[in-house]
C-alpha cells in the first residue's frame, strides 16, 4: 500500500470513528429514557403541585352580591351594592336554559373531569409566546378562575387553575358547579350572575328566561361589551346571532332540543338597557328604613354589607306615586324655595299605614334623600302638638275618669272652657291660654275636641292623672323621648315622628288592637329568612273607647279644625295639631282602610335647628288644617281611588252634641271636594292649629304678638286648635312669639 492509499484508510477510520460516536450517544434507547424521563420528572413536578396547591377561600369579588329591594307587588324598587349580583339556585333556572350554557360554552361538561388539557396547553403556550389569552377552559376552569383565582393571563395562575379545578371536579357536583359559573359569570350591562343578566336584558327574573333568551345570554360571555344588541356594531350583531345559532344546534345535536322547536325559534332582541334604580328622591328613605327595620329584627351591618338579600317592602307602588305626587301639588309647587327664606326651612313628612296589618303602604321622607339625608317621616325631633288631644281623651275614657265635680268624662260631659283658668286639682300650676284667648264658658268635650280647646283638656289631664295619660300614650305606640309626667303634655310637649302617631292612631283606627307600623313585608336570603314585624298585636285599649274617640274625631273633620279633609268621598276621623312657635304642623286622620299622618317641619338648611314656619308660601302663619290637611286629602282620595263607602264599625259609642261650628266671618268662602292632586283653596283659607310649651316661657303675656285667625274653607273663622304656649309649670299668661295658633 503506498502512502496516499494509506492516508485515505486513516482518513475513513476517522470519519468512521466520528459518526459512530454521534450515532452512539443519540440511540433510540437514549431518546426514550430521556423522554420518559422528563415525563416522570412532569408528573413528579404535578404530583407535587396537586399536593401542595388547595382550593382557596372564594375570592371576595365572587361573593358579593347586590341587595334588591321590591314594591309589594314584586317590582324593582331599587338595587344596592357595589356588584350588581343576586346568586340564584340552580333549581330556580329552567332545564333547557342552563343547557344553553353548556351547549355554548363546553358541550362534554357532563363527561369531562373538569379540565381540557389540550386548550390548556394550547392557553399556556399562548400565554409564554406573549400572544394573550386563549380560549378553550371548561366550564369548571372558568367557574374556578372566577370563583378563587383572578383574570390574570399568568402560567402561575393558568396552572393553579388546571389543579384546583381537577379537585372541585372531584368533590362538588356538576349541577353546583354550573350553578356557581353562570352565578359569577360577568354578562355586561353591570351584571354578575344570570339573575342580574335576566333582568338587564329581558326585564324578568331568571325563572322566566325561555330557551332562546338563554341562549342569548350564553352567547354574550364570550365578549359581554362586543355582543351587547343595544351598543354592538353590525359585525358584533352577525357574530353574536351567529353564536346564537351555534348554542342552539349544539342543543339540538347534544338531544336537549328538538329540530323542529330550534327551527321555530327567532332571534331575541334584548331591550334597551336602563340604569339601575339609585337612591334618589324617595327611594333612599325607603331603603334606609327597611335597612334599620331588619337591624332591628337581628340582621347586622356586616351581613347587609354581604348582600344577597330580596327584601320586599309593605310599600304600595301606586300610593307611594300618590304621595309623592299629593305633597308636589298642594305644597312644593307652591314654595320658592330658592328666593323665599321661609319656603327654604320648610320640610314635609308622612307615613301611611293599613290599619288592619300595620303594614306602611307610602311614605315620604323629604325632597329627596340625596339632598336631604334624614327622614322626616321617621326623625323624632318635632312635637306633635293638639295630635295628642285625642290620646288624652282615649285615657280618660278607658280609665273611667271623673271630673273635678265626680262627673263621668264622655263626650257630651261639660267643662269650663275659660281662657288661661288655673287648672284645678293639680300640684304643677297650668293656666294654658286658649288660641286666640277665646273664652267658650261651658263646653261638652265634643265642641272642646272640635275647638282643641286647651283649657278643658288640660283639665282633663288632671283629672285623668298625668301618669295614667302617658301610659295610655306610650300603650297606643308613642316613644318615651321627653315625655313628662304633667297637664302640659295635653299640648302634645313629647317628640314623635309621623310614623309614631300613625301608629297611635291607627290603633284606633282597629278598635283598640295595637298596630306597629312596619315597611319589611320579607326579606329572604341564601342563607337565612327574616320574619317580619308583627304589625297587630293584642287589645291596648277597649273597643269602646277607641270607638268613641274615633266618632269624636269625625267631628273635627265635619265641623272643626279639619275641614279641609272634609268630603262625602269617604268617612273620616282626625286631628290637626301646630307646635309653639309654628315649628311644625301637623294633620293626623285615618279613614276606615286607611291610616296617614302628614306634618310640616321648620328647619333652618344651615344648621338644622328648628324655625318657624310662620310665611309659608306667603300665606300668613302655618297651621295643621292648612297644608297638611290638604296633602292628606289629596293623597287618601288618590290612594282609595276617588272615594269609598267604607264607614267606620263603630260599637258601643256615646255620640256627641251637634258639632261645634264656628262663627261666620263676612267673607265667605267656598269648600271645594278635594280632588288628588287639584288646586285646592290658598292657604289663608284653612282652619288654624295649635301651638305648644315653648322652649323658653315668658310671664308677661303683654310681650306676645297675636295673630289673626285664618279663614275656614267653609268661610268661617277658624274655630281654633290653639294650644297656649305656656310651659305648664307656671300659671297662666303667654309667652313672646308668634302668637297662639292651631
Amino acid at each position: 500500500m503506498g502512502r496516499a492509499d494509506e492516508r485515505r484508510a486513516r482518513g475513513r477510520e476517522a470519519r468512521a470513528g466520528k459518526k459512530g460516536g454521534i450515532r452512539g450517544l443519540f440511540t433510540w434507547k437514549r431518546l426514550l429514557g430521556t423522554f420518559f424521563g422528563l415525563c416522570l420528572l412532569v408528573m413528579g413536578a404535578f404530583v407535587v403541585l396537586y399536593l401542595y396547591v388547595p382550593v382557596p377561600e372564594a375570592n371576595a369579588q365572587a361573593q358579593k352580591q347586590s341587595n334588591v329591594y321590591k314594591y309589594s307587588d314584586g317590582t324593582v324598587l331599587a338595587r344596592t351594592g357595589e356588584v350588581n349580583r343576586e346568586i340564584v339556585d340552580l333549581a330556580q333556572v329552567p332545564k333547557d336554559v342552563q343547557h344553553t350554557f353548556v351547549a355554548a360554552e363546553n358541550k362534554s361538561f357532563y363527561q369531562d373531569k373538569g379540565v381540557d388539557l389540550k386548550g390548556t396547553t394550547r392557553a399556556l403556550l399562548s400565554t409564554v409566546s406573549g400572544k394573550g389569552k386563549q380560549g378553550g377552559s371548561t366550564i369548571t376552569q372558568q367557574y374556578v378562575k372566577n370563583y378563587y383565582l383572578t383574570q390574570d393571563a399568568t402560567v402561575s395562575r393558568k396552572l393553579k387553575e388546571l389543579v384546583i379545578s381537577l379537585k372541585v371536579d372531584q368533590k362538588m357536583t356538576k349541577d353546583d358547579i354550573l350553578a356557581g359559573y353562570i352565578n359569577t359569570a360577568f354578562y355586561g350591562r353591570g351584571a354578575s350572575g344570570i339573575q342580574a343578566a335576566a333582568q338587564a336584558y329581558y326585564g324578568v327574573d331568571a325563572s322566566k328566561l325561555n330557551v332562546s333568551q338563554g341562549a342569548y345570554l350564553a352567547a354574550t360571555l364570550q365578549a359581554p361589551s362586543q355582543y351587547d344588541w343595544s351598543t354592538a356594531t353590525e359585525t358584533g350583531k352577525r357574530l353574536v346571532k351567529e353564536r346564537w345559532g351555534y348554542t342552539l344546534d349544539n342543543m339540538v345535536e347534544k338531544g336537549w332540543l328538538s329540530s323542529a322547536d330550534r327551527q321555530s325559534l327567532k332571534f331575541p332582541v334584548p331591550k334597551d338597557p336602563k340604569a339601575a334604580p339609585g337612591m334618589e328622591g324617595q327611594t333612599g328613605y325607603l331603603v334606609e328604613e327597611a335597612k334599620a327595620e331588619l337591624k332591628e329584627q337581628g340582621v347586622t351591618e356586616e351581613q347587609l354589607e354581604a348582600g344577597g338579600w330580596t327584601i320586599t317592602l309593605n310599600i304600595d307602588k301606586k300610593r307611594q306615586k300618590q304621595l309623592e305626587k299629593s305633597v308636589d301639588a298642594q305644597l312644593e309647587s307652591k314654595l320658592d324655595r330658592k328666593n323665599n327664606k321661609v319656603d327654604a326651612t320648610v320640610q314635609a313628612g308622612a307615613t301611611s299605614v293599613d290599619p288592619k296589618t300595620g303594614g306602611i303602604v307610602a311614605l315620604y321622607g323629604g325632597v329627596g334623600y340625596t339632598e336631604h339625608y334624614t327622614s322626616n317621616a321617621t326623625r323624632r325631633d318635632y312635637q306633635p302638638a293638639s295630635t295628642f288631644k285625642p290620646l288624652v281623651l282615649a285615657s280618660a275614657l278607658e280609665n273611667e275618669s271623673t271630673t273635678q265635680d265626680g262627673d263621668l268624662i264622655g263626650l257630651n260631659t261639660t267643662y269650663d272652657g275659660t281662657s288661661k283658668r288655673p287648672v284645678v286639682g293639680s300640684d304643677t300650676p297650668y293656666s294654658p291660654e286658649n288660641e286666640d284667648d277665646q273664652d267658650y264658658g261651658d263646653i261638652s268635650v265634643q265642641k272642646a275636641l272640635n275647638a282643641s280647646v286647651n283649657s278643658v283638656f288640660a283639665q282633663m289631664v288632671v283629672d285623668v292623672g298625668p301618669g295614667k295619660v302617658k301610659k295610655t300614650g306610650l300603650s297606643l305606640g308613642l316613644p318615651d323621648k321627653n315625655f313628662p309626667e304633667r297637664p302640659a303634655i295635653t299640648l302634645g310637649t313629647m317628640e314623635v315622628s309621623t310614623e309614631d302617631m300613625a301608629g297611635a292612631y291607627a290603633t284606633l283606627d282597629n278598635h283598640g288592637k295595637k298596630v306597629t307600623p312596619f315597611i319589611v313585608k320579607s326579606a329572604e336570603h341564601r342563607d337565612r329568612t327574616v320574619d317580619a314585624v308583627k304589625g297587630v298585636g293584642k287589645q291596648v285599649i277597649s273597643r269602646k273607647s277607641a270607638d268613641t274617640v274615633t266618632q269624636a274625631m269625625t267631628g273635627v273633620i265635619d265641623s272643626g279644625s279639619g275641614q279641609a279633609a272634609n268630603t262625602s268621598a269617604y268617612e273620616a276621623a282626625g286631628k290637626t295639631g301646630t307646635s309653639e312657635n309654628n315649628k311644625a304642623a301637623w294633620f293626623a286622620a285615618y279613614t276606615p282602610e286607611l291610616t296617614t299622618v302628614v306634618a310640616l317641619f321648620g328647619e333652618d338648611p344651615k344648621d338644622h335647628h328648628q324655625v318657624s314656619l310662620t310665611g309659608t308660601a306667603n300665606s300668613g302663619r302655618a297651621n295643621g288644617g292648612g297644608f297638611p290637611a290638604r296633602i292628606w286629602a289629596d293623597y287618601t282620595l288618590g290612594a282609595l281611588n276617588g272615594g269609598s263607602d267604607a264607614q267606620f264599625d263603630l260599637e258601643d259609642v256615646e255620640k256627641g252634641e251637634v258639632p261645634y261650628t264656628p262663627p261666620p266671618t263676612p267673607t265667605e268662602s267656598a269648600s271645594p271636594t278635594p280632588t288628588p292632586s287639584a288646586t285646592t283653596p290658598s292657604p289663608s283659607a284653612t282652619p288654624s292649629d295649635e301651638p305648644t310649651e315653648p322652649e323658653t316661657p315668658s310671664p308677661d303675656p303683654s310681650q306676645s304678638t297675636p295673630v289673626e285667625p285664618s279663614e275656614t274653607p267653609s268661610g268661617g273663622l277658624d274655630p281654633g286648635d290653639g294650644d297656649s304656649d305656656d310651659d305648664g309649670d307656671q300659671t297662666g299668661g303667654r309667652p313672646g312669639g308668634t302668637g297662639l295658633l292651631g
